[in-house]
């Protein structure tokens, strides 16, 4: 393994219901079933042995979440842990704390939970088994198997027989998984029963009350990734990415899995405004982090979307000497801390969707002077932001990996983008007999390549932006460094994506992708209609939605993913990106659902400001929203980016009206967002009373 795991430090102030007292549903006979609660009483989760079989069930105000489901592992050749179980003991325990984010929506995280070991083993007395831990907290829980193993035995996980029982015709928001295009799906609203095999985070909002679950997992860790499999019809099934063997997970001696989390909210934000992954995952492991830096780039990037430039060489090849020295410059006269360079090293030309073998991480095209850009970037005070595209090649990637970092730390590059563009499941690595093996990018060897990555990343002061990435469970904790990801359908399906990101696609990210943690997702295209109007590829957004972006999703570094020149044209909506930070001392989701709307405000971190965001789907909206979240008895200065008159989406995106009004946190903001549209909002704080 790449983390020890501890457990938490418990801290000893009292956390209220501890333990539920009376049973959450009648008793068979002589079934022992272990409860908890969480701290306010609502949330509870039971364990029990039916027959043997290891069950569990989750509810919320004493309606079921999670109704009877099935626990276990099943292994290639030891016996499997899925049957002829039955509860050993159990231990309690309860924690209260507060812990800071070293960057992050917040500055302050509360960690407040109960918890419950229960200990299973085969009836036959032989020593078998498995350890739940589950931890409860008001918005939700997450458990995981704690297995021991003697030492030096082996264990070859093949299956995990975890599932969550739901109702069949709960709504259901989710993308495909063990898909060729890994996470990045339009995400489909289909009734529970429809879903097929799906990623996480998985959400829906269940029948009658309308309680909204999402389940995902935290802390991936030496193990592989899972994903929901709907086996039985309301029965979505733990399946865990196999290796090339066969073999999901190979383990020596005692393991821990991941924590399989579920989240339970009323409201649709409340998933949102939860802080359960984070509070799951170990803390920092690599000391001072200072020097992991949030902040705003532009970089030459979407040209190659577009198709104005190249990646590989040629006459509008991107990663020309010339034209970074252009962006470095545009960068340092807006503020802007970085410039993104793609396809500046050998191995683009041709087909380097195949060429993965091939690529240098260390040696540049002729037209581009690494040495100049970087000693131009120091001296303009932005720092230029390296890139790695692996095309999937693992191996080829990490024999050249320790070179490469020292290259970047050598140069003053303290931010890298790492890339794995292949098909799912076509990643490649070489084994110790030199035959070429297949992985799933969230199998459990892609899971500790990413490890390895941030590690040698981490001694050089490096931090790393994944795309084409494992999905993320919360390391960011653990690992500072890995400062964002992509994961999801990111701005360049809409340059070329068949079809492009419809006018939902945020509003449905908020609830689902954006529950495991921040996405690079490059916004603030200003240009929205590069190839004409009526073409098929075409971003579906207005104007102020792109500005809305930047507070809606969640990334401490967040790129103006546009050509300068489109900036240049429109500099009064561009202040708004200028001006809007990417790191946060609060952040609330306000109002929202599921694939309809949301509403994020967040206060920048050491200051008083705060910014707004809100965005639609294809539907105008007019949306009400309080400003109590200000500091009460201080007056604001409310600048507002809104959908000018006429605005939509499709026939008329461009309209941007710009407006400023004297608020306070007693006042309600009347917003009226366009079809497709947002508003974005900085509240610039006055003197406080």
């Amino acid at each position: 393994m790449f983390m020890s795991v501890s457990r938490v430090a418990r801290a000893v102030m009292p956390v209220v219901a501890l333990a539920v007292t009376a049973p959450l549903a009648a008793q068979e006979a002589g079934e022992d079933r272990h409860a908890i609660a969480s701290p306010d009483g609502r949330l509870a989760v039971e364990f029990w042995s039916a027959d043997g079989l290891p069950r569990y069930r989750v509810t919320y105000d004493g309606e079921d979440v999670i109704s009877a489901s099935a626990l276990g592992l099943r292994f290639e050749v030891a016996g499997n842990l899925d049957r002829d179980l039955e509860i050993a003991g159990e231990s309690r325990d309860s924690h209260q704390s507060t812990w800071e984010l070293p960057w992050g929506e917040r500055r302050i995280v509360h960690d407040v939970h109960n918890e419950l070991l229960v200990s299973y083993r085969h009836e036959s007395g032989d020593g078998r088994g498995f350890d739940i831990r589950v931890r409860v907290f008001d918005e939700g829980l997450g458990f995981r198997y704690e297995v021991p193993v003697p030492d030096g035995e082996h264990r070859a996980i093949v299956d995990e027989v975890t599932s969550f029982a739901m109702p069949q015709y709960a709504t259901a928001w989710w993308t495909q998984a063990a898909d060729y295009n890994r996470y990045e799906y339009i995400t489909r609203t289909t009734p529970l029963i429809e879903v097929e095999t799906a990623h996480t985070p998985f959400t829906a909002r269940l029948p009658g009350d309308g309680v909204h679950v999402a389940i995902h997992e935290a802390a991936l860790v030496d193990y592989s990734g899972m994903r929901l499999d709907q086996q039985r019809e309301g029965v979505l099934t733990a399946e865990l990415a196999p290796g090339p063997d066969g073999v999901a997970v190979h383990k020596d001696g005692s393991f821990i899995t991941p924590w399989r989390t579920i989240q339970v909210a009323e409201e649709a934000v409340g998933l949102i405004n939860s802080d359960l992954i984070l509070n799951l995952n170990e803390p920092n492991v690599l000391g001072d982090v200072s020097w992991v830096e949030p902040g705003k780039y532009v970089g030459i990037w979407w040209g190659m979307h577009i198709r104005t430039m190249t990646w590989g060489s040629g006459p509008i090849h991107g990663a020309t000497t010339e034209n970074a020295i252009e962006y470095i410059d545009f960068a340092a006269e807006n503020g802007f801390d970085g410039v993104l360079v793609e396809g500046w090293n050998l191995g683009w030309d041709g087909d380097w969707f195949n060429n993965g073998a091939i690529f240098s991480f260390t040696r540049p095209y002729p037209d581009f002077d690494i040495e100049a850009v970087a000693g131009h970037a120091r001296d303009r005070g932005v720092r230029l932001i390296g890139h790695h595209e692996t095309s999937g090649h693992l191996t080829n990637y990490e024999s050249q990996m320790e070179a490469a970092f020292d290259l970047y730390e050598r140069l003053g590059v303290t931010q890298v983008k790492t890339g794995y563009v292949a098909d799912a499941g076509d990643l490649i690595r070489i084994d110790e007999n030199g035959e070429e093996r297949r992985e799933w990018h969230y199998g459990q060897y892609a899971v500790n390549h990413h490890i390895r990555v941030l590690e040698a990343a981490a001694e050089r002061h490096i931090s790393i932006n994944t795309h084409e990435p494992v999905k993320d469970t919360g390391l960011r904790r653990t690992y500072p460094n890995w400062i964002s990801r992509e994961g999801a359908r990111g701005q360049e399906f809409n340059a070329w994506g068949v079809p492009p990101n419809p006018p939902e696609h945020i509003a449905m990210l908020a609830f689902t992708r954006m529950l495991g943690g921040p996405m690079d997702f490059t916004p603030g295209i200003f240009n929205l209609t590069f190839n004409g109007p009526d073409s098929p590829n075409r971003v579906q957004t207005t104007l102020a939605k792109q500005l809305a972006l930047y507070v809606v999703i969640y990334s401490p570094i967040q790129m103006a993913a546009d050509l300068p020149g489109h900036y240049a044209m429109n500099p009064e909506a561009f202040r708004f990106i200028r001006d809007v930070p990417t790191d946060w001392e609060h952040s609330i989701a306000l109002q929202g659902e599921v694939g309809d709307f949301v509403v994020t405000a967040r206060q920048e971190r050491g200051g008083a400001d705060w910014y707004l965001g809100a965005v639609t789907d294809e539907e105008a909206r007019v949306l009400d929203v309080p400003l109590d979240f200000l500091e009460a008895g201080r007056s604001y200065r409310a600048e507002i980016y809104r959908d000018g008159e006429d605005a939509h989406w499709h026939d008329n995106p461009y309209p941007v009206t710009v407006e400023t009004r004297a608020v306070t946190s007693g006042d309600v903001l009347h917003l009226a967002l366009a079809a497709g549209g947002g508003v974005a909002v900085r509240f610039v704080a006055g003197e406080a009373e």
